[in-house]
């Protein structure tokens, strides 16, 4: 079950780049050539992170089909089963893999963060209240790797 030591290279990566913030969601972009079970890997998450930070956070995998360019006939083509990498057109081995090979920490959902509190007003003008903390920040962008 490579999916347990996936999890922990995930955690790393994620614990490195979520600083002192809470994580939600951890979205991943796995291709099907990696050979990794959504399900299984969902499921090693949990195991992984139970009794860290990361606690409570969930996985989102996206999963990515196995596209080829077909240098013989020009067509792109998305293959049904993983174990033929041929062109679905011409039936070609000579291609050229597009996706399916993809093992990404994509985004990451964190929480809110907590504004420091206000200086009470002189003016008497209320003053808001804080985001609900269920309120979530979203981080796009490359994941810097673990140290």
């Amino acid at each position: 079950m490579h999916e347990l030591s996936l999890c922990r290279s995930i955690a790393g990566i994620v614990e490195g780049a979520r600083g002192d913030r809470a994580v939600a969601t951890v979205h991943l972009r796995v291709g099907r050539l990696r050979q990794v079970v959504p399900e299984t890997l969902v499921y090693c998450w949990g195991l992984v992170v139970d009794g860290t930070p990361l606690a409570g956070s969930v996985l989102d995998v996206e999963s990515v089909p196995v596209v080829l360019d077909c240098r013989s006939c020009g067509e792109t083509t998305e293959v049904a089963h993983v174990l033929v990498l041929t062109c679905a057109a011409c039936e070609s081995g000579d291609v050229s893999l597009r996706t399916g090979e993809e093992f990404l920490v994509t985004s990451l959902d964190l929480a809110a963060v907590s504004p420091s509190p206000p200086s009470a007003p002189s003016s008497g003008t209320p003053v808001p209240d804080p985001p609900a903390p269920d309120q979530r920040e979203t981080h796009h962008g490359p994941v810097p790797p673990s140290r």
